[in-house]
């Protein structure tokens, strides 16, 4: 999300209402489907599908033709406000507005203006409704200081600006690339992790570790008694047979020392959340968790996570445990985090299971983290608009299975590895946020003049 990033403003300055007028053609005077597609605004893309949910009746939306602005309101203090200059032929949310510049005033020198630091403030600035969701109306809009530069020299400095924009996008594209690297060599790690290629040499040197009792199969056995033994007592329910793993399933072979085991098999518990809303309170201690509040190991409790009292805690509360291992199941595929007695309770997105003896949880996050896990879900997930991975399927995902010390080597690997990725991430997009510092000075010099 963009700051409010507060500037003073020294350069001469007039205000904008006098170089913008507003549009407001609907679709309903248009003629023919030229302008049928419906566009949205993001902070990243400017005008582009959005691919959200559009009224069945668009009769009242906002035609946008080349040379159009557009912007949510509610949203343009992110910097989401797009400039059409692809010719784009369509149409916005009658929520929307949709304006265009008069002659006198560059569009595109404008534009970016918008997007600058100086734009920034400004816009928050008028956008601001104290205690009311901040929204930038279109008679706010006008009130917006704009540099007071000729038309004529706008367009020198919009060539100077493009120069050395161009410069900096390169760069970034760079950048880019080096980040898409880093986030496949995160994959690569996991990958030859959970296939055992990781610690290969620690086997070679540790064989009595990995052989006789020590072997994966002889502690799957250990971890099917102590779950047959709390069944007999009582303790926990009998699941339906796991069906026996056949060859065609195996995605990839195994090291000597590991085996397939099946994810119900190594759970005493596995379920999801309440499927359906629960009663919100404002002041209640306890939270009610989706998949989307997953993260990294952590479970996050956003501003806006819904509260609930206790009484609704106790009606809906799952057994967790420090062995408690959470993923999400709806929507966004593959989040993972760890219980760590937060106050929750769980939506029908969060999918829990707890490990029995002999499987790190942390282990386990590092295969879910992991393009296998990934496209298993997706492959197995109902087809629908919102991808849905069942407790079926979850139960029936193939883990391999180390020893418990080889598991306890490969976390400890993978997390030195992963570290050092990491700070090579942080070197590539510092001198990413430099590339964008240095533009947001050039621009502040230009609008200064």
């Amino acid at each position: 999300m963009v700051e409010w990033k507060r500037v003073n403003i020294t350069f001469p300055t007039v205000k904008l209402d006098q170089f913008i007028e507003p549009v407001k053609k609907t679709i309903a005077e248009t003629k023919g489907d030229d302008y049928s597609t419906v566009y949205g605004v993001t902070n990243t893309e400017g005008i582009t599908v959005t691919g959200k949910k559009t009224s069945k009746d668009i009769s009242k939306y906002i035609v946008i033709d080349e040379g159009c602005f557009a912007y949510n309101p509610y949203r343009i203090n992110v910097g989401s406000i797009g400039f059409n200059d692809k010719g784009l032929k369509g149409c916005v949310s009658s929520a929307y507005v949709v304006f265009k510049t008069r002659a006198g005033f560059n569009p595109e020198f404008l534009f970016l203006y918008l997007k600058s630091d100086f734009g920034n403030h400004l816009i928050n600035w008028y956008g601001n409704r104290g205690g009311v969701r901040n929204a930038l109306r279109y008679d706010d809009l006008c009130k917006i200081d704009v540099p007071k530069i000729d038309i004529n020299e706008q367009s020198i400095l919009l060539k100077k600006i493009k120069r050395i924009e161009s410069s900096v996008i390169e760069f970034n594209s760079g950048i880019d690339s080096q980040l898409a690297i880093l986030k496949q060599l995160r994959q690569a790690v996991l990958q030859e992790a959970i296939e055992g290629k990781l610690t290969s040499d620690w086997r070679k040197e540790h064989s009595e570790l990995i052989s006789g009792e020590n072997h994966a199969s002889k502690l799957l056995e250990k971890i099917k008694s102590e779950k047959e033994k709390l069944i007999k007592e009582g303790k926990i329910r009998k699941d339906k047979l796991l069906s026996p793993i056949a060859d065609n399933e195996k995605p990839f072979d195994l090291p000597n020392g590991w085996v397939w085991a099946r994810l119900g098999d190594l759970v005493s518990i596995l379920g999801d959340g309440l499927h359906g809303t629960p009663n919100y309170t404002n002041n209640g201690e306890y939270f009610f968790i989706n998949g989307n509040n997953l993260n990294e190991g952590e479970i996050l409790i956003k501003d806006h996570t819904k509260r609930v009292s206790l009484d609704e805690y106790n009606r809906h509360k799952k057994e967790l445990t420090d062995k408690t291992v959470l993923v999400s199941i709806n929507g966004t595929l593959g989040n993972v985090a760890f219980y760590n007695n937060e106050k929750i309770i769980l939506g029908k997105s969060a999918c829990y299971f707890n490990l029995l003896t002999g499987t790190s949880k942390h282990y386990i996050k590092q295969i879910i983290k992991t393009k296998y896990f990934i496209i298993y879900a997706s492959d197995k997930a109902s087809e629908t608009t919102i991808k849905n991975l069942s407790l079926k399927g979850m139960r029936m995902f193939l883990v391999p299975l180390p020893s418990i010390v080889e598991q306890q080597i490969i976390i400890e690997r993978v997390d030195k590895l992963m570290a050092m990725i990491d700070e090579l991430e942080k070197q590539v997009t510092d001198r990413k946020s430099r590339s964008e510092m240095l533009m947001q000075s050039v621009l502040r010099e230009v609008f200064s003049r």
